[in-house]
């Protein structure tokens, strides 16, 4: 992988794959570039596509205190190798990621998010406010596999396959990514859709949400797609939180091929 600098100094590593207008990948809670990889493959033979490991992970850096700034001012370091001026499509937490980037001003002509995981008011259980007292108390104790844990089952996984996962390689790659947890409760705020602030979004988006998907998704991804002024809501047929990198890969080119024209028209 290729390495870049943020503005802190922190060393942010990407790598970038195919020809074309260039679409920044913009990973969720505990992923690497790694995880972003498959997508990638399928959108490089008409895109450049740029994966990197946001900090604190894989082969990047990482510098305290985090501030949702610094990780925007990573992003856009990874933008400027590919042009400054992209696209960008965020997974759960990384869509918020990429909607706070663009609130912050960073140059996007398309932006795509698959649900960003807000919490339309108190009644989700547990309450945003007290899980991340909870989340915070986990990681200061040192017990990365409890704020795992705690990070799945808010996020729908039932315990038998958290079990399930405890016993799998895959548990050790999660535990070391651990600490990032708190780096994407921080990016979501007191957990609602930040309205006010989205309302200043340029870009035309795409919000999309899983056929399959909890009632609280689609409730959060229409109540996003109705914040950003130039946003619309689709569903994909199927799909759960776990979105498949061959279901989303079309939906992506077609939306991202606008970008030709919009480069032609400047």
């Amino acid at each position: 992988m290729d390495k870049t600098l943020s503005r802190d100094g922190t060393s942010i590593a990407y790598r970038r794959r195919g020809d074309g207008p260039p679409v920044v990948l913009v990973g969720g809670a505990l992923s690497t570039a790694a995880d972003e990889a498959p997508l990638a493959a399928l959108l490089a033979p008409r895109f450049t596509v740029v994966t990197y490991d946001r900090r604190g992970r894989g082969s990047s850096g990482d510098s305290g205190p985090y501030t949702v700034r610094r990780e925007i001012e990573d992003l856009a370091a990874v933008a400027a190798r590919v042009g400054g001026r992209v696209s960008l499509f965020g997974m759960l937490s990384g869509g918020a990621l990429a909607l706070e980037a663009h609130a912050a001003g960073l140059p996007v002509n398309l932006l795509a998010v698959y649900e960003p995981p807000y919490t339309p008011g108190p009644a989700g259980p547990p309450h945003p406010s007290r899980c991340t007292a909870l989340l915070h108390r986990l990681l200061a104790a040192g017990d990365r596999a409890g704020a795992v844990e705690l990070h799945l089952s808010r996020a729908g996984f039932p315990e038998a396959t958290i079990a399930r996962m405890r016993r799998a390689p895959l548990w050790r790659e999660l535990e070391a990514v651990a600490h990032t947890l708190a780096y994407d409760d921080a990016l979501l705020g007191d957990g609602t859709v930040p309205t006010g602030r989205f309302a200043s979004l340029t870009a035309r988006t795409l919000v999309v949400t899983g056929g399959f998907s909890t009632p609280q998704a689609h409730e959060t991804t229409r109540a996003l797609a109705a914040a950003v002024p130039r946003a619309r809501h689709r569903t994909l047929t199927g799909q759960t939180r776990e979105l498949a990198p061959h279901v989303i890969a079309p939906v992506l080119a077609d939306f991202f091929a606008r970008d030709t024209f919009l480069r032609t028209a400047s």
